[in-house]
């Protein structure tokens, strides 16, 4: 059992490290929120969604996302489409200072809905859980398979409360905004970037 933990810690980490949309909306929402426990609804509901896919990627449910071309195809057209939306929201988003900052934030519900999108219309996300931890749970069986099931969840749920402190804390030492402002800059290109490649794996 240990080795099945240790196998899922390190793949999921391995996985979830990389920036992406949901990384980056984490890390913002923790920087931007007023207190730091505004910011769960987005952490919560990230950490729910990818509990949802592992689970239905450790099942097989979800590899019916590869025997459809269309099915992928929708996948990647609307996954691209949102993530163009959360770069240009990104881009324009500015350091929220004061009430008028305050008039800007993203309230519980939108959190949620934009957490769900980032989690659910991201195409390489999706595919990176079918094929990665789908194919590796097959190695294992009974409480084996649990406790590698259990492990990845463990790091979702880990790393983005992480990523909330750790967007806390450069928020509260960023009182100007000016870091902020370039990491969303930087933030979008590569969103944007992530577009781009997923159009040309699209029409291959």
């Amino acid at each position: 059992m240990w080795e099945a933990s240790i196998h899922g810690f390190l793949l999921a980490l391995g996985l979830i490290l990389p920036l992406g949309a949901q990384n980056l909306f984490i890390f913002t929402q923790g920087a931007y929120q007023t207190r730091l426990i505004r910011a769960l609804p987005s952490v919560i509901t990230a950490a729910v969604c990818d509990t949802l896919m592992v689970a239905l990627a450790v099942l097989g449910i979800s590899v019916v996302v590869f025997k459809f071309v269309w099915l992928q195809t929708m996948l990647f057209g609307m996954g691209s489409v949102f993530l163009l939306y959360m770069g240009w929201a990104i881009w324009n988003r500015g350091p929220s200072n004061g009430q008028a900052g305050e008039a800007k934030l993203y309230s519980a519900r939108k959190q949620v809905v934009l957490a769900v999108s980032a989690s659910l219309l991201n195409p390489h996300a999706i595919l990176d859980m079918i094929a990665v931890i789908g194919m590796n749970s097959l190695r294992y069986s009974g409480m084996e398979k649990v406790a590698f099931t259990g492990a990845v969840i463990s790091v979702s749920w880990l790393w983005f409360i992480g990523l909330a402190v750790a967007g806390r804390m450069l928020g509260r030492l960023d009182p100007t905004g000016s870091w902020m402002r370039t990491i969303n800059k930087c933030s979008a290109v590569l969103i944007w970037g992530t577009v781009l490649y997923m159009g040309w794996q699209l029409l291959r």
